[in-house]
């Protein structure tokens, strides 16, 4: 060892001679004292040890390799050691969780922290630990292990439902009787809007757009006889089938309207399958028995071919001929349905929490979000707080069908609440909880189940991907093992993960409408387009009226915004006119989509129809000498139409085609013209000089027009 390392280390360098054998006693193949690896200058010095242990380090290597070296026993007793045990631990856990996990109290574990770096900031029992490598170095120091795992609690908050639901069924002393409700359904144009007036003594049939209804309406009507009645008016028309659904749903009967000129139609069938599947009963109104084409029996056999067997033949359903424009049997009908409300003993539980039925929902200009419901159970009050769906609102203020305030809602009274959050969806079941604490925990626990729901499914579908992945994997396996190759070669190129864009025309599309079930009859009919001459996309959707975040959206995707029975403001008309986005309004359904129908159409590429112009037949072959070459001419004669120069042809033989082109000549005797009439003669010579003719030969004379295209989706109505 050099002298400059020892002084360094506090130890004095001896001049005399200190012989390496001296150092190594007991350890064989030690050079002697002659030998050339003989130290000079050791220490001689009594205060440390390492320096002869220095000078052992810093011998030659040749020697060290010489010297049989034994493992160095750790446990030289055989005593057995025990591992730490371990402790469950988990990210952003709290220092005081951290604590009770090692066993230990605030103090010492704070004086462990001193020793951990970065643990200066968890300096309170509920601060969070976010840093991995702090828990793991505090735990370490504590005498333990980490096991890293969930939050215990978390999980357990997890798995507790915290939906809201129905409460259990009413005792029989709580049950107070209550009024029908009643929907009336059937095909579009029979009277459903006319017979409610006539029975309500209004003229809402005069406010519709077309004549039709396109929304559900729920209305409360006092009879001439007292009684109390809460009617639905559903849509007749084909597009809004979710709205008849939903109105069988929550009804007590269904009052069918059958027209006595038209019989039983398409909607008519579909009401019925809604009330059967409802399990609730029907009563017939065999309307528009005042007109001279009326056949009430011809309805009554119709009627008894769906299914639906009536009183007079023997059957347990009651049919009532009513004129709902002129009011005749108008009584009979009232007498009908109060005796079906008897027959069903009607009684509602009206204390409690409340639960209802959303049937529609909408955006009024006003009063901001409003939803139209049927209390089923319990009485609403100002300041409940409802939850639906996804949506949760506390009950503002209540108003009647007709826009009157009420104070409190009985069951089977239909009611339009304000003070909702966002918008249920018609059909959602409204639930009164106890806080809005409650309330917005109900709707986290919702939308969790959602997103988890959706987690599920783009999981299926994940799977579905890999095994069809395998399934190709293993067969390209397989067949390199037969090859006896390990590897298989690549014969292409690797595709692309993404998809191209797709380059073809497409419409898309923004749609505004004044309730949700009319957005959700147009986006039913949206469904049923499947052409893929056009993409047609829904950018986006929704309840209420045309706003600036819908015009950029449509400038964007270069949409078009369709409002459905929605004001457009004109600052909105104008941002739309500055970023050449258009609006087209609508108030009828089937309006709209015809709308959408020629969209689709005029963005259609023009397609190639080919029109014939003229039919010939070869009577003869001549061939024409020019310069050196000898070119085949058809002589021909004009049979149909006109033959024109400028035209395409297509020569026929035994009704195959031999050749198509153009011509180079046609002449008439020796004169070169441009068309040829009917009846008469003309040599063709074609630019493909190769074209060789036969007698008997059609030749026919067509041209390719770019026509427009028209889509063929077909709505259903």
């Amino acid at each position: 060892m050099p002298a400059r390392i020892l002084m360094k280390r506090g130890c004095q360098l001896s001049t005399s001679v200190r012989p390496l054998p001296l150092l190594f006693q007991g350890v064989p193949d030690v050079p002697s004292q002659g030998s050339s690896a003989f130290f000079h200058g050791a220490c001689m010095c009594s205060l440390c040890g390492h320096c002869h242990r220095a000078l052992l380090h810093s011998s030659s290597s040749h020697y060290r390799k010489k010297i049989d070296k034994k493992p160095v026993s750790v446990n030289p007793k055989g005593i057995k050691r025990e591992r730490a045990p371990t402790v469950s631990v988990w990210k952003n856990m709290t220092v005081q969780e951290l604590a009770d996990a090692v066993g230990r109290d605030l103090d010492t574990l704070f004086e462990i922290f001193l020793y951990v770096e970065d643990s200066e900031i968890y300096d309170s029992p509920r601060t969070p630990i976010d840093n991995v490598k702090v828990i793991q170095e505090a735990v370490k120091r504590a005498g333990f292990r980490c096991d890293f795992s969930s939050n215990p609690l978390r999980v357990e908050k997890k798995k507790e439902n915290k939906d809201a639901v129905k409460r259990p069924p009413p005792l029989e002393s709580e049950l107070v009787s209550r009024p029908p409700v009643v929907t009336i359904m059937g095909h579009v144009d029979h009277g459903k809007t006319t017979l409610l007036d006539a029975l309500r003594h209004t003229s809402v049939v005069d406010t519709e757009f077309g004549g039709i209804t396109q929304h559900i309406g729920a209305f409360a009507v006092k009879l001439d006889t007292g009684e109390q009645v809460t009617f639905l008016d559903t849509p007749g028309h084909a597009a809004f089938k979710a709205m008849r659904a939903r109105g069988a749903n929550v009804t007590d009967m269904v009052v069918l309207v059958v027209a006595a000129d038209d019989g039983v139609m398409l909607q008519t069938k579909e009401s019925i399958e809604h009330a059967q599947e409802a399990r609730v009963p029907i009563i017939i109104a065999i309307n528009k028995i005042d007109k001279p084409e009326a056949d009430i029996e011809r309805c009554r056999q119709m009627l008894l071919d769906c299914g639906l067997q009536l009183e007079e033949q023997g059957g347990e359903v009651q049919a009532v001929p009513v004129s709902a424009l002129k009011g005749q049997n108008l009584d009979l009908l009232i007498e009908a349905i109060a005796t079906e409300a008897e027959l069903l003993n009607l009684r509602a539980d009206s204390k409690g929490l409340v639960e209802a039925s959303v049937v529609e929902a909408r955006t009024d200009p006003g009063r901001g979000k409003v939803v139209t419901c049927i209390i089923q159970r319990g009485t609403l009050r100002k300041g409940a707080v409802l939850v639906a769906g996804t949506a949760w609102g506390k009950v503002r203020n209540m108003f009647s069908d007709s826009g009157k305030p009420l104070k409190d809602a009985p069951p089977a009274t239909p009611v339009q609440i304000i003070g909702w959050r966002d918008l249920p969806a018609a059909g959602d079941l409204i639930i009164e909880v106890e806080s809005e604490r409650r309330a917005n925990e109900v709707i986290d626990w919702r939308k969790q189940q959602l997103s988890l729901q959706k987690q599920k499914e783009a999981e299926i579908i994940i799977q579905e991907r890999l095994n069809e992945h395998l399934k190709v994997y293993r067969k390209q396996l397989e067949e390199r093992r037969m090859q006896g190759r390990r590897y298989g070669k690549r014969r292409e190129p690797r595709q692309k993960e993404s998809r191209e864009e797709d380059t073809g025309p497409r419409v898309s599309v923004v749609l505004k409408g004044d309730v949700d079930g009319s957005v959700e009859a147009i986006l039913d009919v949206i469904d049923t387009y499947h052409s893929t001459d056009c993409q047609l996309y829904v950018l986006s959707y929704g309840v209420g009226m045309v706003t600036p975040s819908d015009v950029t959206m449509a400038a964007t995707f270069k949409g078009t915004i369709y409002a459905f029975n929605v004001d457009v403001p004109k600052e909105i008309r104008k941002l739309a006119a500055t970023e050449g986005v258009t609006i087209k309004s609508s108030n009828i359904i089937y309006r709209l989509i015809e709308d959408l129908q020629e969209e689709i159409s005029n963005n259609l590429p023009l397609k190639d129809v080919e029109e014939i112009l003229g039919e010939a037949n070869v009577l003869a072959e001549f061939i024409v000498t020019e310069g050196k070459k000898k070119i085949p001419v058809a002589g021909c004669r004009c049979i149909k139409g006109t033959l024109k120069r400028d035209a395409s042809y297509r020569v026929m033989r035994r009704e195959e085609v031999i050749h198509e082109g153009e011509l180079q000549s046609m002449r008439h005797l020796k004169s070169e013209v441009k068309s040829i009439p009917k009846e008469k003669e003309c040599g063709l010579m074609f630019q493909d000089e190769e074209v060789r003719f036969e007698l008997g030969d059609t030749i026919l004379c067509y041209t390719v027009n770019k026509v427009k295209q028209v889509t063929d989706w077909d709505p259903g109505f």
